[in-house]
């Protein structure tokens, strides 16, 4: 028997007074993205990004003692201005990562008027992984995030 996805899901929604193409820009260029995708005080000291299906990511974020921490992905499915997917099972192109932890869909709906519904969905490869996330301050840090993400998207 198989465990049920939802038991391995974390997910944060937000209603961002922008419209999705703006959300969908920083998400997409590399000096968009630096400005708010580290929970402050932390920051992004180097990305790079190639946001297609099959592209790779590398993202590191700076603590404020200065120790970087690089993360690395591969997109798995890119809809612009509506649909991300990425995950860190693989490091680059295909390349197995040595420890799978994650899949992420950032989902952006049209609500019309200038704003847009903005869903993080992240599903972990085990029950186990999902608890470590959230004890690690998904909901915090993810939170904060979308509202960084928020601002910037409102004044670009």
């Amino acid at each position: 028997m198989t465990e049920q996805p939802q038991r391995h899901e974390l997910s944060l929604t937000r209603v961002i007074d922008a419209p999705r193409e703006k959300i969908f820009r920083c998400w997409t260029e590399v000096e968009l993205l630096k400005q708010w995708f580290a929970p402050l005080p932390w920051t992004v000291s180097a990305a790079s990004v190639d946001v297609r299906a099959g592209g790779s990511s590398s993202i590191t974020m700076r603590s404020p003692e200065g120790e970087d921490y690089p993360g690395n992905g591969v997109y798995l499915e890119v809809v612009p201005n509506e649909r991300i997917v990425f995950t860190d099972a693989f490091a680059s192109a295909w390349v197995p990562s040595a420890k799978p932890f994650m899949v992420v869909t950032i989902q952006l709906d049209d609500l019309g008027g200038g704003k847009s519904r903005y869903t993080a969905t992240v599903l972990h490869w085990s029950a186990e992984d999902r608890e470590a996330h959230e004890k690690m301050g998904f909901h915090q840090g993810w939170g904060q995030c979308a509202e960084q993400l928020a601002a910037l998207a409102a004044r670009i």
